[in-house]
């Protein structure tokens, strides 16, 4: 992907994904969300992600577009749950290519999914990250978030898992 020089005051537009957009959105995301970028990712960045979502959502997949180039994805959706009077918005995906982030395009990609999910009747937005990206924490507060909550979160690698010693008796 040619790098563009971008002066601040340069013009992004956000608009819907098209499919198009897939191959742009998904080489944005291979080369942000890779294992330097958190060892403990849980969710993979693949193009299946990215086509489901546009095909289930695809009024929660926006781009960022200057002069003609995608630089930057939110990629979203709604959950209802059983029993709950409240619909919420999931942020799944913000990216924006590293060599123009800092110019306020993820928070131009974030207005707009938080627009369109309120359209659609969330009343709260969730988004996850990881615990030592303070890039990305520092992002969300300053667009509102907070309640930052710590989980647990575990995995097993099963091709390295031991398996049980069982003895026969005899």
């Amino acid at each position: 992907m040619p790098e563009v020089s971008v002066p601040v005051a340069q013009k992004v537009r956000i608009r819907e994904m098209s499919i198009d957009d897939l191959p742009h959105v998904y080489h944005i995301g291979e080369n942000i969300f890779t294992a330097e970028y958190s060892a403990t990712l849980y969710r993979t960045w693949d193009e299946y992600e990215i086509t489901s979502l546009f095909n289930t959502d695809n009024e929660l997949c926006l781009v960022a577009e200057m002069r003609d180039q995608i630089v930057g994805f939110a990629l979203g959706t709604t959950v209802e749950k059983h029993h709950s009077a409240w619909k919420y918005g999931y942020l799944i995906w913000l990216g924006v290519r590293p060599d123009i982030q800092n110019h306020n395009i993820g928070e131009k990609l974030f207005k707009e999914i938080n627009r369109r999910m309120k359209e659609m009747g969330a009343r709260i937005i969730i988004i996850d990250t990881d615990a030592d990206n303070s890039a990305a924490i520092n992002f969300f507060k300053k667009q509102g978030f907070g309640n930052i909550e710590k989980h647990v979160y575990m995995s097993m690698n099963l091709g390295k898992a031991k398996k049980p010693l069982v003895k026969k008796h005899e």
